[in-house]
């Protein structure tokens, strides 16, 4: 039985930009990632806080203090 827990939350992040044109990944701020624990690659949950919406991708790591 495969069993999947919250291990880390970034709680009410603001998008700053979205490309229309690509599908597939998220970008966020290494800083962040060090202090919530997520790895290069990790596969997150992302849900929009305004219609509920949510999609499961994965994370590249953006540049320090962006």
């Amino acid at each position: 039985m495969l069993r999947r827990f919250l291990r880390a939350k970034l709680h009410r992040a603001t998008v700053t930009e979205a490309n229309l044109e690509y599908e597939g990944s998220i970008t966020i701020d290494e800083d962040l990632l060090d202090l919530a624990g997520i790895a290069r690659h990790e596969f997150v949950l992302v849900s929009n806080m305004n219609n509920g919406e949510r999609f499961e991708t994965y994370v590249i790591p953006g540049p320090r203090g962006s």
